[in-house]
């Protein structure tokens, strides 16, 4: 596959790590206003990096954006002159709809929207996809681009926004309960280097778990709580202090920003 990464930042960077460690492209082209630093990718010697929007459109099929949204609209009235019935354009831009997509670019264009997580640099990542009509027919294109590099879901396109909470802002929350778990193994003894050890890969089970098992997380808090045992009580306590409740109040509060930022 020929693609082309238009906005190699944090997550467009993200992206091209996956698809490069998973073999999944015979060529690709990453732009950028600055190349200094991005420059480093030409090692892998199908990458090229260009500041040329629309030279890498011209040399790709597949199109996956991965600008801020305030240049989106602007890169695309730049480009889209260079799409002919080859491409298939991704966006991983939050809060910019379909519609509007096809406003500029066509609804004769594959247009399809997805919402993955940094965590596709190491093959992980949880990546929500949906389509306009058109799209549709290579809606498994992208999915089985997604799925070399973590797990991907099909959804209405309704709700990307919630999508995007759960998934790309829901990183952020594992790493932040593991910090703390992390700290709470500090404060018990171990060193800075094993808490960290002992937390993310605790976690990682955890998850794990469930996706082999396909178990109920009650199922599996059963398991390991005892009558009278430590581990209900530290449940009970987390509990007592909001545990739960902060963590949804703090998914709602973000699933609330972005209908902020798509309103503005």
């Amino acid at each position: 596959m020929k693609i082309a990464i238009i906005g190699a930042g944090n997550l467009g960077l993200s992206i091209a790590k996956g698809v490069l460690h998973s073999n999944g492209a015979t060529t690709m082209y990453l732009t950028k206003r600055n190349l200094d630093e991005i420059k480093n990718f030409e090692k892998y010697g199908n990458v090229t990096v260009t500041s040329n929007n629309q030279e890498a459109v011209k040399h790709s099929d597949i199109l996956i954006f991965a600008v801020q949204p305030g240049h989106f609209e602007r890169i695309l009235e730049e480009v889209k002159g260079h799409l002919t019935e080859k491409h298939v354009v991704i966006s991983t831009i939050t809060g910019f709809s379909i519609s509007k997509m096809e406003e500029i670019l066509g609804a004769d264009k594959y247009i399809i929207r997805s919402m993955p997580n940094t965590a596709i640099s190491v093959g992980y990542s949880m990546t929500c996809i949906c389509s306009n009509e058109l799209g549709k027919k290579r809606i498994d294109l992208a999915k089985a681009i997604f799925n070399r590099m973590g797990h991907s879901l099909e959804i209405p396109e309704e709700q990307m926004q919630a999508a995007t909470v759960i998934c790309a802002s829901g990183i952020a929350f594992w790493m932040r309960l593991i910090r703390a778990t992390t700290q709470g193994a500090i404060q018990l003894g171990f060193d800075a280097q094993e808490a960290q050890e002992l937390a993310m890969h605790t976690c990682n089970g955890a998850a794990n778990l469930l996706i082999d098992s396909k178990t109920h997380p009650e199922e599996e808090i059963d398991r390991v709580t005892t009558p009278k045992g430590c581990t209900i009580e530290g449940l009970n306590e987390m509990e007592h202090q909001g545990l739960r409740s902060s963590l949804i109040r703090g998914i709602v509060t973000s699933f609330e920003k972005i209908g902020q930022i798509r309103k503005g």
